[in-house]
């Protein structure tokens, strides 16, 4: 992972202890040249794929590689709005290349992208891998998991403490490849990132196990490497039922 100064960043990607095969893909990126690096910043990734283990990595292996190639390309100075552009050609693709190949019918992914550029985030998301935002000893969860439970959260069915343990909580109303429309949640303009701050991207395969004062104890404990491994060790420790994957972006100065 070659990161520029002013960012320290870190991933981890593991199977867990009940699956044979990680359906995870995870990305980091950023342009070669100095000057597009200006203009286009750093760009995270994670995927969680569904659909059966060559369905679901071949879900978020071309939602990866379609947003990167998609931003990196056709950038127009507008970091939201090229990942959005992103986000709907990786949906179109995945639904079309389902619809070639009868069996993967049903394949999908969530995805949570940022793009860090000086001191301006953006991100857009769909599904229930998570983006959080450590400033300070305070954690805040800046994404909303598009599932049936979070619904009803927000119906007032389901009281917030207990969605994390609900058992239909795995139940997903959006994803890169599912459906006609794409529902994608985005940054607010007014989104920014300080030095000290940290930055989570996560699937559920994290934060289904480690609960969010758990996340930022590990962040504030530990450099990026580090906290990556122990978050792992943790969820493995509690039984790791799914792929686990997560990727860590500390924020220093002289953005």
């Amino acid at each position: 992972m070659n990161v520029r100064p002013g960012v320290e960043a870190a991933g981890l990607s593991d199977v867990g202890c009940q699956r044979e095969n990680n359906e995870d893909s995870s990305l980091y990126w950023e342009p070669a040249d100095n000057e597009e690096f200006k203009r286009k910043g750093r760009l995270a990734i994670i995927a969680d794929g569904m659909g059966g283990h060559e369905g679901g990595l071949e879900a978020s292996r071309m939602a990866v590689e379609t947003i990167r190639d998609v931003y990196d390309a056709g950038f127009r100075d507008d970091p939201q709005a090229m990942l959005m552009e992103g986000f709907a050609a990786a949906h179109v693709r995945i639904r079309d290349y389902a619809e070639r190949h009868p069996a993967f019918f049903g394949m999908g992914t969530t995805c949570t992208a940022v793009v860090v550029r000086g001191y301006q985030l953006y991100f857009a998301h769909v599904g229930d891998s998570r983006l959080y935002r450590m400033r300070d000893a305070n954690i805040e969860r800046l994404t909303r998991d598009h599932s049936y439970v979070s619904r009803l959260v927000e119906s007032g069915l389901v009281r917030a403490e207990d969605a994390e343990k609900h058992p239909q909580r795995h139940i997903l109303t959006a994803a890169l490849g599912a459906g006609m429309q794409l529902d994608v949640q985005s940054a607010p303009a007014s989104l920014h990132v300080q030095a000290g701050d940290d930055l989570l991207l996560c699937t559920d395969g994290l934060w289904g196990l480690v609960r969010e004062e758990e996340l930022g104890a590990a962040l504030r404990a530990n450099p990026p490497a580090e906290c990556c491994a122990a978050l792992v060790k943790l969820a493995r420790s509690r039984g790791g039922p799914d792929n686990i994957t997560l990727q860590v972006l500390r924020i220093g100065g002289g953005l």
